[in-house]
């Protein structure tokens, strides 16, 4: 090889670098959510929920074509607010997403939390990168039918809890709130997460059954936590070097990038901080965040360590 050709070479590595870096950054900034308790229905059915075998899960991965590796997902840019308008009818749980739509599948065997009617509930919303925005919670009415497709004229016009910018706390946010008191049976617990760092709403269904005494555990094959919220989220680990189709970083590199994420200050709503720790997939892990600083550290060294040699051979 030609000294020429080398510098050629190196000159082309040091200005890709950037480029490199810049690309990775912004693959870095998704911001990707779900309840894990109660689990919604993505989460439930995905590898790690513990429900994948069920028929319900089954079914849904048929429809979806995709087996819910990534859980998270379920989000639409630019809605602003206007959810009844852009989500369509007997689409809800999916987001109105193709690659979700087996979610929206009506059924009354989807894995479900017993909760208690007028009892309180402490969400666990998995969360793999902070970000400011309002959480909103609706419960299906009285009279809510399974076997029908969810859509929003089962909803009440108000949700029934909302919180805003809560803190994250190990890997998830964690707000409690007291159940509507007049539902008995299945229903749905519908979420809508509104980031406003971001221009992503995510959407999420949790089915729940409502008993006299909530037993605290999923009727499905799911693994929750207790209902007050305090017990792990038990989770099956995600599959290393799985991608995820929603970024170019692996669920598993995002889940650790949340120990580098700076906590968001509390402004309404209740918020536990009892160091609950959730599903594995979004366990923030020791330390900073490795894959990141890794991944940045490497590109600085390709960009700095190019143009040093670069200068080297132009100098002989």
């Amino acid at each position: 090889m030609t000294r020429t050709t080398a510098r050629l070479r190196i000159t082309a590595a040091a200005a890709t670098a950037p480029v490199l870096l810049l690309s990775w950054a912004a693959g870095s900034a998704q911001a990707h959510g779900a309840p894990t308790y109660p689990a919604s229905r993505a989460y439930a059915c995905s590898p790690s929920g513990g429900s994948a075998s069920t028929a319900a899960c089954k079914a849904a991965t048929a429809a979806s074509g995709q087996d819910f590796v990534a859980w998270d997902d379920v989000r639409v840019a630019g809605v602003d607010g206007r959810d009844r308008q852009v989500i369509p009818d007997g689409r809800l749980c999916g987001g109105g997403l193709p690659a979700y739509k087996g979610l929206d599948l009506a059924r009354a065997d989807w894995p479900a939390t017993q909760l208690a009617p007028g009892g309180r509930v402490t969400m666990t919303y998995a969360a793999t990168i902070a970000h400011s925005g309002t959480f909103k919670l609706y419960l299906t009415k009285q009279g809510y039918d399974p076997a029908k497709p969810l859509t929003w004229s089962a909803l009440p016009a108000q949700p029934f809890a909302e919180f805003k910018d809560p803190p994250l706390t190990n890997g998830a946010y964690h707000f409690g709130a007291t159940l509507p008191a007049d539902r008995t049976g299945r229903q749905v617990l519908y979420t809508i997460w509104q980031t406003s760092s971001t221009p992503d709403t995510y959407y999420s269904c949790s089915d729940v059954v409502f008993t006299k005494k909530a037993a605290g555990k999923s009727a499905g094959k799911g693994k929750d936590g207790r209902q007050d919220g305090t017990a792990t989220a038990s989770a099956k680990p995600r599959p290393a070097g799985t991608p995820d189709p929603g970024t170019s970083a692996s669920a598993a590199a995002r889940a650790q990038r949340t120990a580098a994420a700076p906590p968001v200050s509390p402004k309404t709503g209740t918020a536990a901080a009892d160091g609950t720790p959730v599903a594995s997939d979004t366990d923030p892990g020791a330390g900073p965040s490795a894959p990141l600083l890794a991944g940045g550290a490497a590109a600085v060294l390709v960009l700095t360590g190019g143009a040093a040699l670069a200068s080297r051979l132009r100098r002989r």
